[in-house]
């Protein structure tokens, strides 16, 4: 196959025309200039989403044991742009969440899913956001070998509160492991924060969202993250975790580079409003927002979102003014240089991941290893 355009983004950011010539599942030849006419699209050719950060869509969550349910989940985010993903999980009692870590695993070696992530059970009660309370624990060293030894390569990131007790020095195991430890659900200080990084962690578990705000004489843990070149900040781009003014701050303190776009996304995801699980916790979905439905009928915390990296991108050129190169990287580059991934790149020898958007970042077409994908 060959496809050219005059919009390519490359590995350093920069955009301008190409030629790709693809090879079965990877890219063989990247040439400056359009080719032929008949080759020639009008689409921006972007690399494939990668989504790190990830629960579920077409009504079910990657941990459901129907097999053939969670690769329609699976294929709805690729349909949107996510050709690499990993399945993140929620708290859980500890047997059941190593016996969903071994049906993730069987995902893995399939090559449908990148890796896995566990959002817990090592958070902070005081910031548990769409989490069992009751599910919740201390990370003891017992407990946080458990989890890395069933997990093996395939476990990714670890998001833990480091202010508990064991906190730092489970920080400093997972990140020992080869495994991200990932600043989250925390009620933090900015010291703790520091001692978080300076123990191994380098990423932050959606930005802002779960943690302490910034205030100018308790300045929380935003302002170190947002400046600490060691870290990785997740950001969930949908309208609602977070302001387009705040999404401009962190552009100018972090930098593409340093931002990864993560989806945060729920079963309800590509589903109609009403109302779903998320782990034992029930969700109620009204105009595309996920909260946490209360016993009384009223809603809670926000519980994660229905958004596709697709419309992430989308906003953020759309509603936020950010170039779409840069929104790319974000979407895609930056979380697969983070996580060490073979993704994110438009480069001979690259898997052929691609994602073609209209100049508004509005999706229109992708390419997973070679092949399109159905819509």
């Amino acid at each position: 196959m060959i496809i050219s355009s005059r919009h390519v983004l490359s590995p350093d950011g920069s955009v301008g025309p190409a030629t790709l010539t693809i090879d079965g599942e990877r890219i063989s030849e990247v040439a400056l200039g359009v080719a032929e006419p008949e080759h020639l699209v009008d689409e921006w050719i972007l690399p494939g989403y990668v989504d790190t950060h990830c629960h579920g869509a077409a009504g079910v969550g990657f941990v459901d044991p129907d097999h053939e349910a969670v690769l329609r989940a699976i294929g709805y985010h690729r349909s949107q742009g996510s050709t690499t993903l990993f399945a993140s999980t929620v708290a859980e009692d500890m047997d059941d969440l190593v016996d969903q870590i071994s049906r993730l695993l069987g995902l893995v070696d399939e090559g449908e899913l990148d890796g896995i992530h566990l959002e817990g059970p090592f958070l902070a009660p005081s910031r548990k956001g769409a989490h069992d309370l009751s599910l919740l624990r201390e990370p003891s060293p017992s407990r946080v070998s458990r989890l890395i030894d069933a997990g093996g390569p395939a476990l990714r990131m670890i998001t833990l509160a480091p202010e508990l007790r064991y906190g730092i020095e489970a920080t400093e195991a997972i990140a020992a492991a080869g495994v991200h430890a990932a600043f989250g659900h925390s009620e933090a200080d900015a010291a703790t924060a520091r001692d978080a990084v300076d123990a191994g962690a380098d990423i932050v578990t959606h930005l802002f969202n779960a943690m302490a705000p910034i205030h100018h004489r308790k300045p929380g843990p935003v302002p170190w993250m947002l400046t600490d070149p060691r870290v990785m900040c997740e950001l969930i781009c949908d309208g609602v975790h977070v302001a387009p003014d705040v999404i401009r701050m962190v552009l100018q303190a972090a930098g593409p580079e340093r931002i990864g776009l993560v989806t945060d996304a729920m079963s309800a995801t590509g589903q109609p409003d009403g109302d779903y699980m998320l782990g034992h916790l029930r969700v109620r979905v009204t105009n595309g927002g996920a909260r946490l439905l209360n016993d009384d009928g009223t809603l809670g915390a926000i519980a994660g979102s229905t958004l596709t990296l697709g419309r992430a991108v989308e906003f953020l050129v759309t509603r936020v003014g950010v170039p779409l190169a840069q929104a790319a990287t974000m979407a895609s580059t930056t979380p697969a240089r983070w996580h060490g991934l073979d993704a994110g790149r438009i480069e001979p020898g690259a898997r052929a991941d691609l994602c073609l958007t209209d100049a508004s970042g509005h999706l229109n077409r992708v390419l997973r290893a070679g092949r399109e994908v159905p819509r």
